[in-house]
């Protein structure tokens, strides 16, 4: 899913998040069988087999982070995601609609082999509105004052690093795969849980 990536980024950077806490985390749910087929997902669509499998490892990895709480998208692959996160690690989860992927309208269903992320969908939203609209539920989620860890998506996650001044190889935007953002110095730095200081 590259079409048009480079859009995103920059429109996510027009006007930058300065989050005040020094570091925070961020999970992308695990994998579902739109995932698995790389077809376009509507947002009920639930964790698969191996997504389950994939939030209980990751669970386990989060489980002596120290996060405070858990902010999810209330698409369902997410939302199932973080209550596996909640339940290993105890911390408290509340969700944040505005953290839900773009809705892709009628595009749903098709291949996100060659999606063109500055196309509008019918039925769905602009690439501007997906962006405005998921830096709100980011700039809610890292100004509430506690540490948090964010579960969310991986469109998500590519507004995150634009709207931080960042781009992401795809090894991060994988599912499941548990990141830490640290600020330093004017930036951040972004590493994987398991290789992250406490």
């Amino acid at each position: 899913m590259t079409g048009n990536l480079e859009m995103l980024y920059a429109l996510a950077g027009v006007e930058p998040l300065r989050p005040s806490l020094p570091r925070f985390y961020f999970l992308r749910h695990g994998e579902t069988l739109g995932n698995h087929a790389k077809i376009i997902q509507s947002p009920t669509d639930p964790l698969n087999e191996t997504g389950r499998r994939q939030a209980e490892a990751a669970a386990e990895v989060l489980r002596d982070a120290p996060f405070e709480r858990i902010f999810a998208s209330d698409f369902r692959r997410a939302h199932e995601t973080a209550k596996t996160v909640a339940r290993v690690t105890a911390k408290p989860l509340s969700v944040l609609p505005n953290l839900g992927e773009r809705v892709f309208g009628r595009f749903a269903g098709a291949s996100n082999v060659h999606l063109d992320w500055a196309a509008h969908p019918p039925g769905g939203e602009s690439l501007f509105a997906f962006v405005t609209r998921t830096k709100a539920g980011l700039a809610d989620a890292l100004g509430r004052g506690a540490m948090p860890l964010i579960v969310a998506h991986g469109g998500t996650l590519r507004v995150l690093a634009g709207a931080l001044g960042m781009v992401l190889s795809d090894l991060v935007v994988a599912n499941a795969t548990p990141l830490h953002f640290e600020r330093e110095g004017d930036g951040w730095r972004l590493d994987l849980v398991a290789s992250a200081s406490p």
